[in-house]
């Protein structure tokens, strides 16, 4: 059989070319409008912070011993003279409450990416567990507190159970809702060429689910700091959670003032780092739209 002679389009890599630089022009442009559009919300959300908190001071009138305002806050960190040494305990016990904080978030969002994986392959498991997962969610953490302090004890595994559990359940509603988003089209399409349930997670659903995967992590920063100060409140002393009872039991409202502070502060920093490593992957995703 005669074959067809090869057709040569005049100019076609030069086009190819020119198409694949506008393309990556329009990702680095997205890339930077993403980026900015992080940072001024971050500028503002600080700038937001700040004004709650002197107007909430001048509103209700608290007395200048006990509210303490951004410029006292800086000079118990700065001016004072034993500042270095409020720096050297607070900013101690702020590391300790981060250390904490990373090992419950990491065990409440790896936990909730593997069981929403469990969950997309198999329906009757999700049916099955779903509903037990939302009746946990509903018990008040403090009330399951002394049951997971009493198996678990006063050690390092009731601060990972207590801030995993925090994570945990937000983290797999959004997680779970991700890859439920996932085109049916796809889906029919890798199926078509023989793929199967886990091709299908693979290839279509966990690419899919990646705005709903970061806003588990953003929702899931402040949440695991949170069970990080419960955990240290409750069950295992040391860190920021551990030295604010002592703190308000000796009048020491600076030292308390300071600390919520530093923890606030610090979770609004990592919240918008996150948001901004979001915005620049889906940017450079083309799905920045979604988030």
């Amino acid at each position: 059989m005669d074959t067809l002679p090869a057709v040569t389009v005049p100019g076609g890599a030069e086009s190819i070319a020119k198409l694949n630089a506008e393309i990556r022009r329009e990702a680095t442009k997205s890339t930077v409008r993403a980026l900015t559009r992080a940072l001024l919300t971050f500028v503002l959300t600080i700038v937001a912070v700040l004004v709650i908190w002197v107007g909430a001071l001048g509103v209700f009138q608290v007395s200048a011993y006990v509210g303490k305002g951004p410029i006292d806050v800086w000079n118990f960190l700065f001016t004072v003279p034993n500042a270095e040494a409020n720096r050297a305990q607070l900013f101690g016990q702020l590391g300790v409450t981060l250390g904490h904080s990373f090992v419950g978030f990491a065990a409440g969002l790896v936990v909730a990416l593997l069981v929403a994986i469990v969950f997309q392959l198999s329906k009757g498991v999700e049916h099955a567990l779903m509903p037990m997962a939302m009746l946990l969610r509903s018990v008040p953490l403090v009330a399951m507190a002394p049951v997971i302090i009493l198996i678990f004890g006063r050690e390092f595994a009731s601060v990972a159970v207590i801030g995993g559990i925090v994570v945990l359940f937000p983290a797999l509603v959004n997680i779970v809702f991700g890859l439920k988003s996932a085109s049916p089209q796809m889906n029919d399409l890798v199926a078509v060429y023989g793929g199967n349930a886990w091709t299908r997670l693979r290839k279509v659903a966990l690419p899919s689910s990646l705005p709903e995967f970061f806003a588990a992590v953003r929702i899931s920063v402040p949440g695991a700091i949170t069970g990080a100060l419960l955990a240290e409140w409750l069950a295992v002393g040391g860190g920021i959670g551990g030295a604010v009872g002592g703190y308000i039991a000796g009048a020491q409202f600076s030292a308390v003032w300071t600390a919520v502070v530093l923890v606030t502060g610090t979770a609004l920093i990592l919240y918008n780092l996150v948001q901004i490593v979001e915005s620049v992957v889906l940017a450079r995703m083309g799905m920045a739209d979604r988030s």
